[in-house]
This record gives structure tokens, C-alpha cells and sequence, in this order.
């Protein structure tokens, strides 16, 4: 029974690592460190401990095989677990509006395009766009005449033909053309830029990727109405509605550590805690703004937030795996990774306490640690075949 499991989890590991990685081969090294390599296929009982099992995995293979290295927290017997998700922060998101109303002729995007700052979005024929560029036009050209007349006129006072009285006017003439054409041109700037024709660009405000697109070809739009959404997904917080219990311990300017839905981390820190509208539960909305790493705005992530000093130190639950009947997790080292038996603790929330076997601060596989355990499973198979 123990040969066929073995077998079926190398099997398990064979799949996973080839659809991962392309058919990329594991090497599996099991040894211990006071053993000569000759005696490292002794009896089961003398690797069953665990300590000295390898497997041999450099980083890329092991990102191919959907294997995510993370850091064991310290002091995890304070640690708060939230749940949340991320999202663009305030000064990262646009929402886009039409600055007139038309007919929509083009959209120049689709969501998920990347854009720059001033990127188009869509054309929009409007009359009322057409009707303000010709205003602008006319002002410009009232104002040219204005001025034309101020400078008859300084001529003709300087000459003694004209009165002051008649010089003055004309000056204050020029000046009020001269504002009516700042005005109308200022409007125009503010229809987007509409050309002869009422052709008007909506242009994307902010570098980013296009979340939604509310318009369509052929379709209508009013002024003010909603265009698209932008976001720029280096400009992100992550968000955690936080029970009472929880937001009594928080503060702003805590770390905490992020992580993804792939098992990548990231440092963050508390910018934000609001009370939640619903009711004086005490219940709270937490934001925190990430440090280094990458997330994708909407995913779903978890965070562990420290809030008292010492205690054991914790790792993801699907970390700790059951080789040779002893719990293990997978040590990251320079050319693989290294089973170390450990004692868990209490479990929760996707996270188990560690008792014995680690001082927290080792790096180790997180999402993907079944795939390790696959691979010595299947080299005790090999070995007793």
C-alpha cells in the first residue's frame, strides 16, 4: 500500500511540475548531512526523520511548478488574520466623463488596455462642440479687431485728432474682447478640445489600465455622462474590513505583511482606520498602502498583521506537509529545497503555529509544498522499487 501510495503521489508531482514548467525534470536528493552519499538509500527508518531530505529545484523551475516561497512569520501567537482585497488608491483611479454631449463615432479602447496620461478613449461628434470651437473663433477674431481699433486710436490721440475720451473707450473695448476670447477658448478647453466639425477626443486623465468602458459605437452620450474608469495599477491599497476585536489592536503606521492569492508577499503599511457606517459595532475598514511587491487591483488577499511581541512563529497551513509520518516544512536553499521536521501548533484562519523546528524569518514553500512532498514520496519509490 505504501509502494502504490508513493507511486500515485509521484504521479501527482509528474503532472503538476510538466504542466507547469514544460516538462522540466526534478532532480531529488535524499541524504543525510552525517551519512556518506553511498548510505543515503539505507533503510526507510534512517531518512524517516526527514531532517536531511533535499530536493533539488532552482527558483525558475520552482515558480514554473506553481511552487510560492514565503517568509515564516514571527511572533505569530499576536498575529491578526484579515481577509480583503485590493484596490486603486484615490489618487490612481479616474473616473471619465464626457465634456459634451454627441454621438458616440469611435472607442479607441477596451478594457484592460493600457493607457498613458492624455491617451484617447473615444470621439464623440457634438454639435454643441461645433458650436462652441465657432464661438471661440468669432471671440478671437472680435478681439483682433478690438485691438486693431485700439492702436488707430492711440495713433490718432498721439496726434491731437481725437479726443482722450474716444482713445479710452477703444482701450476698454480691446479689453473686454480680449477677456471674451480668453473665455470662449477656455470653454473649448473645457469640451475637450472640440474641432470645426464637433469632433471632441475623451482623453484618459492618468496613466493606467482601462477597468470598464460604459460606452459603445453608434451609441449616445450626455455632458457629464460616464465614458470609462481608469486605474493605475502602481498606485494601489489593499482594504480589510476588520472585526472589533481586531481594530481595538490597530494603529496607523503598523506593518503587516500581504499576501497574494499565488502566495506572493508584499510589505504594506496602515495608512487608515475608519469606523464602518453600519451602527456603532466597533467593526472597522482598514487601508494600507503596499511598500515593495506587486498586486493586482481587485484580487483577494490576506494579510498578518503583529500586534504582540514573541509567541510561535506561524506558516500557511498548506505549508506543513506529512513525509514519512513526521510534519515537515520546505526550507528554500540556494539549489532546492530542505524538509525540516517541525511540531505544529494550533491552526486558523489558513495558518498554523509552529512549536518546534523554526525561529521564524525562514524563508519556505508555501502554495505548491505538495509538489515537493510528491517528489520525495516518489524517490522513497524509486528507492524501494
Amino acid at each position: 500500500m505504501k509502494r502504490d501510495d508513493t507511486r500515485l503521489y509521484g504521479a501527482v508531482a509528474a503532472a503538476v511540475v510538466l504542466a507547469g514548467a514544460g516538462g522540466f525534470a526534478l532532480s531529488t536528493m535524499i541524504n543525510r548531512p552525517d551519512a556518506p552519499a553511498e548510505e543515503a538509500h539505507g533503510e526507510e527508518g534512517e531518512h524517516a526523520e526527514g531532517g536531511g531530505s533535499e530536493v533539488k529545484l532552482t527558483p525558475q523551475q520552482a515558480s514554473a511548478a506553481g511552487i510560492a516561497v514565503v517568509t515564516v512569520s514571527q511572533g505569530g501567537a499576536g498575529d491578526l488574520r484579515l481577509t480583503g482585497r485590493v484596490e486603486a488608491a484615490p489618487s490612481g483611479r479616474a473616473a471619465v466623463a464626457s465634456p459634451v454631449s454627441g454621438a458616440i463615432v469611435r472607442v479607441l479602447v477596451a478594457p484592460g488596455t493600457n493607457v498613458g496620461a492624455g491617451a484617447g478613449l473615444a470621439v464623440i461628434r457634438s454639435a454643441e462642440g461645433a458650436a462652441v470651437r465657432a464661438e471661440s473663433i468669432a471671440a478671437g477674431a472680435e478681439a483682433e479687431a478690438a485691438r486693431a481699433a485700439l492702436a488707430r486710436e492711440e495713433r490718432l490721440f498721439k496726434a491731437g485728432v481725437t479726443a482722450r475720451q474716444d482713445f479710452e473707450a477703444a482701450r476698454a473695448a480691446a479689453a473686454r474682447a480680449s477677456a471674451e476670447a480668453v473665455a470662449a477658448r477656455a470653454k473649448v478647453a473645457a469640451s475637450g478640445g472640440p474641432g470645426a466639425s464637433g469632433e471632441t477626443v475623451v482623453r484618459s486623465p492618468i496613466p493606467g489600465v482601462v477597468t470598464a468602458l460604459q460606452v459603445a459605437p453608434g451609441g449616445f452620450v450626455s455632458q457629464g455622462g460616464a465614458v470609462a474608469e481608469v486605474a493605475n495599477p502602481g498606485q494601489v491599497e489593499v482594504v480589510f474590513n476588520a472585526p472589533a476585536e481586531a481594530a481595538a489592536k490597530l494603529r496607523v503606521g503598523a506593518p503587516l505583511r500581504v499576501i497574494g492569492p499565488d502566495g506572493s508577499e508584499a510589505n504594506a503599511v496602515i495608512v487608515g482606520i475608519a469606523p464602518l457606517a453600519q451602527g456603532a459595532t466597533g467593526a472597522a475598514v482598514v487601508r494600507a498602502r503596499p511598500s515593495d511587491g506587486r498586486l493586482t487591483p481587485g484580487a483577494a488577499v490576506s494579510a498578518a498583521i503583529a500586534t504582540e511581541t514573541g509567541g510561535y512563529p506561524t506558516v500557511p497551513a498548506e505549508a506543513v506537509q506529512t513525509v514519512a509520518g513526521r510534519s515537515v516544512v520546505f526550507i528554500a536553499e540556494g539549489d532546492g529545497f530542505r524538509a525540516q521536521p517541525v511540531t505544529p501548533g494550533r491552526s486558523g484562519a489558513g495558518y498554523t503555529q509552529i512549536v518546534e523546528g523554526l525561529k521564524g524569518g525562514e524563508r519556505i514553500a508555501g502554495r505548491g509544498a505538495f509538489v515537493l512532498k510528491a517528489e520525495l514520496s516518489k524517490g522513497e519509490a524509486e528507492h524501494e522499487d
